[in-house]
């Protein structure tokens, strides 16, 4: 083996590995013309070393599922992750590298989960990744505490994340962080790129806080190690000081410089999202001894050397399954359990359903709180909590215990006022393609989770964002609390499904279809205010609920068509009845989820809004925006047109003119038209 040099536990080998990787980090963005190169020049050692001496993995296997989780948090110096994919033996071939950023590539600018072999999950949004490793780590405790046995350790892997600075300005990692410290999840261990540079400029310029000060005071165990990025005896050494941590995530303040090795910007903002130059990068290969005029170039040797972790995975794996399959024979009960979640077979015994007197109004939080009482103690890999909205949520559920350091069995998180952080560590949590999570909070508060609904209905994540207090139903609180616009702008998202179920049946048939649906995220719109239970013996065609849309009242030859969501669907009902006694037949559609209804065959949809019915009437607390395609231009609009107001709950729908009274003269106006 060659000389190690200059102290920094690098041989001469290892260094033209990391330049290997530093130039087609370079190349990559250059030829894009797009990109951040810096972030990778300067993080290139230590992602080297982590990747060769520490992480476990099998690129033949990338869903192994026990292997060591990798997050680049630090989503924007993606070729970083790429040129590591591509050296390490992933289903990444060069010719990706080379289209970096273009369009149909496997190396697109940001990190996305399922379009990309070793991708863990999307990343790119700042804090997103730091966040979701938190989850990823929570999901590890809790599958290692269910099927570990004896000397038979089927889930025991480590989370390991690179940030920089933009991460830990964002605030949804300081609330996951924090969380992580409660809970002393020492599965996790973030590398910080401490570079001193965004886009900016110097950090100075906003961020003059001690980062391993906070972490500190967050619970975590942190290592500070100097220099210019390249001491990598000292990494190795805080690495595995990380791996025989106890109780408590590790932070490596890792001191590095952007764009290492250029003249003229290393240590500078133009380093982090600029191609160099071709000039540039040719003084730097230049400098660093390789061939200016070639670009993309793997030496044998590395391609060789490198290429081993594939071959290392698979001896890795090959051992594990051996293992596996005694602890399979020894456990066949768990082995079957773990099987079937990881088939993705869900099935729900409607049987354990409970019931509802048709005479006793209940709110469809409620309901969905009992839904979750009768069926989550025989699902355990379903994991539930809330963003500290737990009696309000209704999201705990009888026998629960709550998940903490010292009980990594319990299936209730506590996330605490953090709504931002449980989105995204719920989606981390969802990512072991094993444990399903829901959270519940305010339906107004989904603003605060956003970044998170977004990346999951992107990445296809199957989480579970339950909302309660859906409308100006929510009275006294007030206009901060009367979420009007939310679910409107839920459903402009591509690929979540919203629901707004009209009572307590539909709300269990809702939690059935989610809990079976594991094609992405789905978001609730559940009420506070009691409503009319429907008997389905009365409404047959409730059946039809996971269709999105159904005809609950029918008739024969309609004259208007009333199309409500939740709550408004009992105004839609009365409303329906008192136009029967004016001879005016008016057809009720409910309407739970239109992104469902949307997905039915034409011939359906069609069944339930004929199209030659041009007098409907749309009914929603919430505001006009997305009615007008169910509606058209004869339709009328029955909801809110402003914020709402404190108040007693009827009252609030009183004095906005969402009443009976209300879609009766809206029917009517319709018709006139």
């Amino acid at each position: 083996m060659a000389e190690v040099l200059n102290k920094t536990g690098l041989t001469a080998l290892d260094e033209l590995c990391v330049n290997t990787i530093r130039f087609l980090s370079m190349d990559g963005v250059q030829a894009a013309k797009s990109g951040h190169p810096g972030m990778p020049m300067g993080m290139a050692p230590a992602a080297y070393a982590l990747w060769t001496r520490h992480l476990r993995f099998n690129p033949a296997d990338p869903h192994w599922i026990s292997r060591d989780r990798f997050v680049l948090s630090a989503g924007h110096g993606s070729m970083l992750l790429y040129s590591l994919l591509h050296l390490c033996g992933y289903d990444l071939p060069l010719e990706e590298l080379k289209k970096f950023r273009q369009w149909g590539s496997k190396t697109a600018g940001h990190p996305e989960f399922g379009h990309t072999a070793g991708v863990e999950v999307t990343t790119g949004p700042l804090g997103q990744g730091i966040s979701n490793s938190v989850g990823m780590a929570i999901a590890q405790k809790y599958l290692a505490a269910r099927y570990n046995k004896d000397n038979y350790k089927i889930f025991d892997y480590h989370i390991y994340t690179i940030c920089g600075d933009g991460c830990l300005q964002e605030g949804v990692s300081g609330e996951a962080s924090s969380l992580a410290g409660h809970l002393g999840l020492d599965n996790l261990i973030v590398i910080y790129d401490d570079n001193h540079i965004t886009i900016d400029g110097e950090t100075t310029l906003s961020f003059t806080e001690k980062v391993a000060d906070r972490y500190r005071a967050y619970g975590w165990n942190v290592i500070e190690i100097g220099g210019d990025g390249h001491d990598i005896a000292a990494l190795d050494k805080a690495l595995e000081s990380a791996k025989a941590q106890t109780e408590r995530p590790t932070m490596i303040n890792f001191r590095t410089h952007i764009g290492f090795g250029s003249p003229h910007f290393q240590d500078t903002h133009t380093a982090h999202g600029a191609p160099l130059g071709e000039d540039e990068i040719k003084v730097i290969k230049n400098n660093f001894g390789w061939d200016p005029e070639k670009s993309f170039v793997v030496p044998d040797e590395v391609a060789k050397s490198m290429g081993q972790c594939k071959t290392n995975g698979q001896k890795l794996q090959a051992e594990y399954r051996k293992m596996f399959d005694a602890w399979a024979a020894a456990y066949p009960e768990l082995a079957k359990e773990l099987k079937e979640a990881l088939s993705g077979k869900t099935v729900i015994d409607v049987s354990k359903f409970p019931k509802f007197d048709p005479a006793t109004p209940i709110a469809t939080r409620s309901a969905s709180g009992k839904t979750l009482d009768a069926l989550m103690p025989s699902m355990p890999l379903v994991v539930g909590g809330s963003a500290d909205l737990t009696p309000s949520n209704n999201t705990h559920f009888k026998g629960a215990e709550n998940f903490q350091k010292n009980s990594p069995t319990g299936r209730y998180i506590r996330y605490g006022i953090r709504e931002h952080a449980m989105g995204a560590i719920m989606n981390g949590i969802a990512v072991s393609g094993i444990i399903r999570p829901y959270g519940g909070t305010f339906l107004v508060f989904a603003d605060y989770m956003r970044p998170a609904i977004r990346l999951a209905a992107m990445s296809h994540y199957p989480t579970i964002f339950v909302f309660t207090h859906d409308s100006i139903g929510v009275g006294e609180d007030g206009p901060t609390h009367q979420p009007v616009e939310t679910i409107a702008s839920l459903r402009v998202i591509p690929g979540l499904l919203t629901f707004r179920p009209a009572d307590a049946n539909e709300t269990t048939a809702m939690w059935k279809y989610i809990l079976e649906y594991t094609g992405g995220p789905v978001a609730t719109a559940l009420t506070r205010q009691n409503l009319p239970v429907l008997d389905p013996a009365k409404y047959p065609n409730m059946k039809h609920f996971n269709k999105g849309a159904y005809v609950l009242v029918e008739q024969a030859k309609p004259d208007v068509l009333l199309i409500a969501t939740g709550s408004e669907v009992q105004l839609a009902m009365m409303a329906a009845e008192k136009l029967a006694g004016e001879n005016i037949k008016a057809q009720v559609v409910s309407m739970p989820c239109w992104e469902l209804f949307e997905k039915q065959d034409k011939v359906y949809r069609d069944s339930v809004i004929p199209p030659a019915i041009k007098t409907r009437v749309g009914i929603e607390a919430g505001v006009r925006m997305g009615w007008d395609r169910w509606i058209g231009d004869n339709g009328e609009f029955v909801g809110m047109h402003s914020f709402g107001s404190s108040g007693p709950f009827k009252t609030c729908f009183e004095k906005f003119g969402i009443t009976t009274d209300a879609v009766i003269a809206a029917a009517k106006k319709s018709l006139a038209k």
